[in-house]
């Protein structure tokens, strides 16, 4: 596998070095509240000037959403293992030439996954704000947060946010038990006016709610007042990664990308990566256009087909291009929603049964609150391409895959992947920069054989 490494240099010159404040939030379980604070934390900040770049930890497309409108800047997913370092540190630092403020929004629980929220912050010597939901407890709340800053020394605790904080005396109960050891950053109290909308994959896309997140952001700068929480937190020192750029791998190749309400989960590094490799882009609807834009490959990426399946299924000229462009045995890359959409029908939420694409034999079906995740290595003929999975859906009556996912440390197979004519597909979402070359082969007729 090709990880986007740095350039090798016989005498390695000395980094340069970028500053800027910076803060890491992160809890000690899921649901605790991160999304909501990150997200007043940077439009409060931005709406007093400051350019803030805001980076999600993990293999997430709906915070991100919700943050990048927060802050009014592009919003990153970094991963060590997904990602690897270089590539982490190559996107802090040029985040770092520009921003007043940097802030990482951490995944599940600090310590939680391998690599883990602690992992990054450590790495990047980011100090981590606890945001925790002290609802039903007082004293014990200060007892836990003391713990896990006690869990490794080589992670620095800025002090804790008490969320879900029921009065004046709650957060004074907490404070004394902190005793000195940990600022209490902030105590803010329950209000269900500024929490996120949710449904089954997650938090409801940005697009979808946007005039109700800008009412709950405003929201959110008056929950958070100007409590420490708003205070600038100390620069921190991000060094520069010399990375290669990459080849021009993808030049003259026109990419068509499905990008509307039914499939949006898009890595901006993907995209990035495509153009930066050559390609043109050309987005289009599947659920509006009535025809395919004249391009040489196709992306289908994750999303919410199971909402929009009838639309999709009534849209017929679409669908017709779709089988006459397989047809001419042209690449298609499909992920999960998109996955989904290229099989034979797929049964809703509601259990009504839509035609789809029909390239790939097979039927798609949801399944509720049930469903897989985590994180997984796409086994391709090209090469080995980092990735995750995250669904709540099955399929049946597939073809033969070509080739399973790798577990990042579980010895069992991973999810299918499918290839048919020039169709790649499988319901694992890509990170493109973990293998830029496999990536253009697959976009390219090098995938035909």
């Amino acid at each position: 596998m090709t990880l986007l490494t740095a350039k090798s240099a016989a005498t390695p010159a000395t980094p340069l070095v970028a500053h800027c404040p910076a803060l890491f939030l992160a809890a000690p379980a899921s649901g605790q509240g991160k999304t909501t604070i990150t997200a007043a934390l940077a439009r409060y900040h931005k709406d007093l000037g400051r350019n803030v770049r805001v980076f999600k930890m993990g293999p997430d497309y709906l915070d991100p959403q919700i943050l990048e409108q927060a802050s009014g800047q592009p919003v990153t997913q970094l991963d060590l293992w997904m990602a690897g370092t270089e590539y982490c540190r190559h996107q802090f630092y040029l985040a770092a030439q520009t921003a007043d403020l940097i802030l990482v929004e951490g995944a599940m629980g600090l310590f939680d996954g391998e690599p883990s929220s602690a992992d990054l912050a450590s790495t990047f010597k980011i100090p981590v704000a606890l945001v925790m939901d002290v609802k039903g407890m007082a004293q014990t709340a200060a007892a836990v947060a003391l713990g896990l800053a006690n869990f490794r020394d080589d992670v620095e605790f800025y002090g804790l946010v008490a969320n879900n904080c029921g009065t004046q005396r709650h957060a004074q109960l907490i404070h004394d038990a902190l005793d000195g050891r940990m600022p209490l950053l902030a105590n803010l109290a329950r209000d269900p006016q500024v929490s996120l909308p949710e449904r089954h994959l997650g938090l409801v896309q940005a697009h979808e709610v946007r005039e109700e997140l800008e009412q709950r952001f405003n929201l959110g700068k008056v929950w958070l007042g100007h409590q420490a929480i708003c205070d600038l937190p100390p620069a921190v020192a991000f060094e520069s990664q010399d990375i290669a750029p990459p080849a021009k791998l993808l030049a003259g190749t026109h990419i068509g990308i499905a990008r509307d309400a039914a499939f949006s989960f898009i890595y901006s590094a993907n995209t990035r990566l495509l153009e930066a490799m050559g390609a043109q882009i050309t987005y289009f609807s599947p659920l509006s256009d009535t025809h395919l834009p004249p391009v040489d490959a196709l992306w289908f990426a994750g999303g919410y087909p199971e909402l929009h399946a009838k639309k999709l299924s009534e849209n017929s000229s679409m669908l017709k291009d779709i089988r006459q462009f397989n047809a001419q045995n042209k690449p298609i890359l499909a992920e999960c929603g998109g996955f989904l959409y290229c099989l034979e029908d797929l049964t809703d939420l509601n259990e009504v049964t839509h035609t789809m694409a029909g390239i790939l034999a097979g039927q798609g079906t949801m399944r509720g609150k049930r469903g897989c995740q985590g994180m997984q290595a796409a086994m391709l003929p090209e090469g080995e391409v980092r990735a995750h999975a995250h669904h709540r859906s099955r399929s049946q009556n597939t073809p033969e895959p070509i080739a399973h996912g790798k577990r990042q440390r579980h010895p069992a197979p991973g999810e299918a992947i499918y290839r048919q004519q020039g169709l790649t597909a499988s319901y694992l979402h890509l990170f493109f920069p973990s293998n830029p070359e496999a990536i253009a082969k697959l976009f390219t007729k090098q995938t035909q054989g």
